[in-house]
C-alpha cells in the first residue's frame, strides 16, 4: 500500500469519527421572537441534530424528505467509508477499481456538502433578520469537518485500473 493510500485510509477513519457527532450533536438552534406592545415574546426556540431532524420529519409525516436526508446524509457517507476497506484489500484486482468508481459516483450524490452549505446559508439569512436568530451547534462543525476530511481522503486515494482477465 502506498503512503498516499495509507493517508487516505487514516483520513477516512478520522472522517467517520467526525461524522458520528456531526449526526447526533445539535446542528442548529433557531429562535424566533415577536415584539408586541413593547414586549418581546418567543415564538419558537428549536435545536435539532441531523438525526433529530430526520426523526421529527418522519413523526410529522414528511417521510420522503426524512428519507432523502437519511439516504444522502447518513447512508451514502457510511457506505462510502465502508467500501474503502474492500477497495484497499482488493487492490490490484478489477473489483477494487470497480468499487472505487462506484464510490466516486455515489460521492457526487452525497448531501453532506450540500447540507453543510445549506446550514451556513440558513445561519447567514437568520443573522440578517431582526426577529430570527440561528446559532450553529457543535454538530454543524463536526459535520463540516467530516465533509472536508472525507473529500480529502477520496481525493488522495489512488487506485489503478486493472483490466479484467480474459475468460477461457
Amino acid at each position: 500500500m502506498t503512503n498516499r493510500n495509507r493517508l487516505a485510509l487514516l483520513l477516512s477513519v478520522i472522517s467517520l469519527a467526525l461524522l458520528w457527532p456531526g449526526l447526533v450533536e445539535p446542528v442548529l438552534t433557531i429562535k424566533a421572537t415577536m415584539d408586541l406592545f413593547g414586549v418581546t415574546r418567543e415564538l419558537t426556540n428549536e435545536t435539532r441534530s441531523v438525526v433529530g431532524a430526520i426523526r421529527s420529519l418522519h413523526d410529522t409525516g414528511n417521510d420522503f424528505v426524512a428519507g432523502l436526508i437519511l439516504l444522502f446524509s447518513v447512508l451514502v457517507p457510511l457506505t462510502k467509508a465502508a467500501l474503502l476497506v474492500p477497495i484497499l484489500a482488493l487492490r490490484g484486482s478489477p473489483w477494487s477499481y470497480r468499487l472505487f468508481v462506484f464510490v466516486r459516483a455515489i460521492s457526487k450524490w452525497s448531501m453532506a456538502d450540500v447540507f453543510a452549505v445549506g446550514m451556513l446559508i440558513a445561519l447567514l439569512v437568520a443573522k440578517g433578520t431582526a426577529n430570527l436568530s440561528a446559532i450553529a451547534g457543535v454538530g454543524f462543525y463536526y459535520f463540516a469537518a467530516y465533509c472536508l476530511v472525507s473529500n480529502a481522503a477520496f481525493q488522495l486515494l489512488q487506485i489503478e485500473r486493472v483490466p479484467a482477465s480474459p475468460q477461457a
